[in-house]
């Protein structure tokens, strides 16, 4: 069996057509077969250089690893995802792939009188969370040995695929919505990945993908687990820069599950390991116009004889047979997904950590926006549900009795420009009072003799 072009084979042995050598010590590349594909539903195993993304039973893949999380050995290593290497798949030093991340920052904020953590990580190298993930699948795929990928996104993972295997020399081509952000397609362009725009919803981007992923790796972030397991680091740093302990609670957007799934896996190795005594609530956050999540969690819910309280989200139109739905439209599109993949393991993994779905409308979206923009915040409007959120948990009491609670800020509003001038965040005209009810955000250069743009220590705005 001959190797596929996208592999790179460095010596004959190095390709197992039987995929038996599992890492022996007589496989001339045991990276290329070290890290173990496994089915959760009926046991398949493959090793990653198989490029196989989907067992034959429809079920999308896990990682089989054993992870090990010391305090002091974290301590101890490099300011950055790699710090936490006992846990994530085992990459060489020479394979991992950087763009020089560091940690990101956990800002305490007031947020209606109540107390909240802002976890900041849309201040990764590409603008998004997405770097996660993305850098750790990355360096595990140049450990194996691949040398050509294709994926699909509606644009932060997209970009953040194509920094990073630009940064590997691997071959990128991205399929993305026709009506994707223009900011985001030009962003993942520039790092000289292919971008196919692909008409209709969604779903077709990802259908075109995985026709092309017949002669290329699909190194999905929603397929591959590989990407999860890099997204827990986020579950990993939080305990860390709590003191070692967990949140009370946790709130983030959701689309394909995973922030949902990276934060469950990474909280789960925490307290597997005796280093936490409970997984904290976990508090996913869908658009309303797309909410297939939300729609499974209320009848879920129904289902054991309750309703969602309806603080967490609007009343919601029937869905087809099964629960299936189109995206709908939302300014949250980095969210728009109508069919997760893993929607039984999201809603299991928010039973399991004692939280709840929340939904939120385009115009909570919208006032979401802006508090966290008055609050230095400059996000995409995906990123904005959370804020969305925050005011509902807030009046369910939620906020009062968790212990800290940390919402997740994704994005950067510099993806979206674009959308945030149709909204109105636009420059006032000169003189404007960037303190009155107008629809845009002040002045940008004060006018010769006034005070200055910012009020400064202790005159805040109100």
């Amino acid at each position: 069996m001959a190797p596929p072009r996208w592999w790179r084979t460095t010596s004959p042995s190095a390709w197992c057509s039987t995929w038996g050598c599992a890492g022996s010590p007589s496989c001339s590349d045991r990276e290329a077969c070290a890290v173990d594909l496994v089915c959760p539903r009926c046991g398949g195993a493959w090793p990653l250089a198989s490029g196989v993304w989907r067992c034959a039973c429809g079920s999308p893949l896990d990682l089989r690893l054993t992870p090990v999380l010391d305090p002091e050995a974290i301590r101890q290593g490099p300011p950055n995802l790699w710090r936490y290497a006992g846990a994530l798949p085992p990459v060489e030093p020479r394979h991992r792939v950087s763009l020089g991340e560091v940690l990101t920052p956990l800002v305490p904020v007031d947020w209606g009188g109540r107390p909240v953590l802002f976890k900041v990580d849309y201040l990764f190298p590409t603008g998004s969370y997405k770097d996660r993930g993305i850098g750790v699948m990355v360096s595990a795929l140049r450990a194996a040995g691949v040398t050509e990928v294709v994926e699909d996104s509606s644009g932060n993972a997209g970009a953040s695929l194509a920094a990073y295997c630009a940064r590997a020399g691997i071959r990128c081509t991205v399929y993305a919505p026709a009506a994707a952000s223009p900011a985001k397609l030009v962003q993942i362009q520039a790092y000289g990945a292919r971008v196919v725009r692909v008409p209709g919803p969604r779903a077709e981007a990802t259908r075109a993908a995985q026709a092309a992923a017949a002669t290329r790796f699909y190194a999905s972030h929603n397929w591959n687990p590989l990407f999860l397991h890099g997204v827990k680091t986020l579950a990993f740093e939080i305990w860390e820069q709590l003191g070692w302990q967990a949140p009370g609670a946790v709130v983030f957007p959701c689309g394909f599950g995973s922030l949902l799934l990276g934060c469950y896996l990474g909280f789960q190795d925490l307290r597997r390991a005796g280093l936490i005594p409970r997984l904290p609530r976990l508090y996913p956050v869908q658009a309303a116009g797309c909410a297939p999540l939300y729609r499974a969690w209320a009848r879920r819910e129904a289902g054991e004889g309750r309703s969602p309280a309806p603080e967490l989200g609007p009343e919601l139109a029937p869905t087809g047979e099964g629960g299936a739905t189109e995206a709908g439209p939302t300014l949250a599109e980095g969210i728009a997904a109508a069919q997760p993949v893993r929607l039984p393991q999201m809603l299991a993994a928010v039973a399991e950590s004692g939280g709840a779905v929340l939904a939120v409308t385009e115009a909570e979206i919208r006032a979401g926006l802006r508090k966290l923009s008055a609050l230095g915040f400059y996000v995409e409007p995906t990123s904005a549900v959370v804020g969305a959120a925050l005011d509902r948990l807030g009046a369910a009491g939620v906020l009062d009795r968790e212990g800290p609670v940390v919402a997740v800020l994704t994005g950067s509003g510099l993806k979206a420009t674009e959308t945030l001038l149709r909204l109105g965040f636009s420059p006032a005209e000169p003189g404007a009072d960037p303190r009155g009810p107008g629809e845009g955000v002040g002045p940008l250069v004060p006018e010769p003799g006034a005070g200055p743009a910012n009020p400064g220590p202790g005159r805040e705005r109100q």
